[in-house]
């Protein structure tokens, strides 16, 4: 099946605006047939008179991007799956989201701040400047991403230290429903599984390294074919590994785990098909060239990018008949 891009466009998920955000494109102007964004504003679709999609990733770090939208297609049976870590494999959001409010709360110094529900879907699924730049522009005018990350990596080294240690939240990491079924019938038969995450490596590590003890699943480094991180955080007195300005919803997580971690060449991208539960992560599998599945219980609803999926599923076993065909 093929999902082609400009028609996926059409349903009542998107908005019509009349320019993008940089004023470089306008509906009706230069072959632009209409231009279009889902309810999150986060990306923008220019759409042409031909049938080409261009997608504006915007950037709260002031380094947009475009890339076209390609027709997705997916043929099963699957020769690999790309999984998503948070929320898709690891049901982790609420640390995390958590992690963002007490640094927040340390920039305002007050101990009693308190995110509030519309906040949600700037604060998940994007990389961690991204969410504290958000955060600074809403509740601390004036502040720094700097500081900010500074106050984010001392509390996380704090959190993931005790929750190793086994003195910290023990609700923190736990396996998505059906995951080790999920995973264990895609190995037997023998398809690929790249896990995929825009969270840095040393907050990522230990979430895939817990979900596994609890589901006696061994190594996760023997067991998954590929493991792409964001990499490691920039930090006075360390080298950092670019992450924070090409996370998702930029394609190259997706991109460099199917390519260069699993092996698989464009020309059978049709093999291969993504999970995730976020906006952010179902545009980075799509502008990678790959077919997206939804996972409930993330913001793909919310951010109004349904209309982008190929399926959506509650639970990730719902989805082997259709993986294994």
């Amino acid at each position: 099946m093929t999902i082609h891009a400009l028609s996926e466009l059409q349903n009542g998920s998107f908005l019509d605006i009349e320019a993008t955000e940089d004023g470089l494109f306008r509906s009706g102007v230069n072959g632009v047939s209409a231009i279009k964004t889902p309810r999150d504003r986060k990306v923008e679709f220019v759409c042409f008179d031909d049938g080409r999609v261009l997608c504006h990733v915007r950037s709260a770090m002031g380094y947009p991007a475009y890339y076209p939208l390609q027709a997705a297609t997916f043929d099963g049976p699957a020769e690999a799956v790309l999984m998503d870590l948070d929320g898709t494999s690891v049901h982790s959001e609420s640390f995390w989201i958590w992690v963002i409010e007490q640094t927040t709360a340390r920039l305002l110094r007050n101990p009693r701040f308190e995110l509030e529900e519309a906040d949600t879907p700037h604060v998940s699924g994007h990389s961690v400047s991204e969410h504290l730049q958000y955060c600074i522009g809403k509740y601390a005018p004036g502040a720094s991403v700097e500081e900010a990350r500074r106050h984010y990596f001392d509390i996380t080294h704090h959190e993931l230290s005790e929750i190793v240690a086994g003195r910290g939240r023990a609700d923190a990491f736990t396996p998505a429903p059906g995951l080790k079924e999920f995973l264990l019938e895609l190995k037997s038969r023998g398809v690929k599984i790249g896990l995929v995450t825009s969270g840095l490596h040393e907050k990522a590590w230990p979430e895939i390294l817990s979900a596994f003890r609890t589901l006696k699943l061994g190594d996760p480094l023997d067991f998954y074919d590929a493991i792409i991180t964001a990499g490691h955080a920039l930090r006075k007195g360390q080298a950092g590994t670019l992450g924070e300005l090409a996370p998702k919803p930029h394609p190259w997580l997706y991109a460099e785990t199917a390519r260069v971690g699993l092996g698989i060449a464009p020309e059978r991208r049709n093999r291969v098909i993504g999970f995730e539960d976020s906006s952010a992560g179902v545009l980075s599998i799509r502008l990678a060239g790959f077919a997206a599945c939804g996972v409930a219980g993330g913001n793909i609803e919310a951010a109004g990018v349904e209309g982008l999926l190929y399926r959506k599923f509650e639970v990730l076993t719902d989805a082997l008949e259709m993986l294994l065909g």
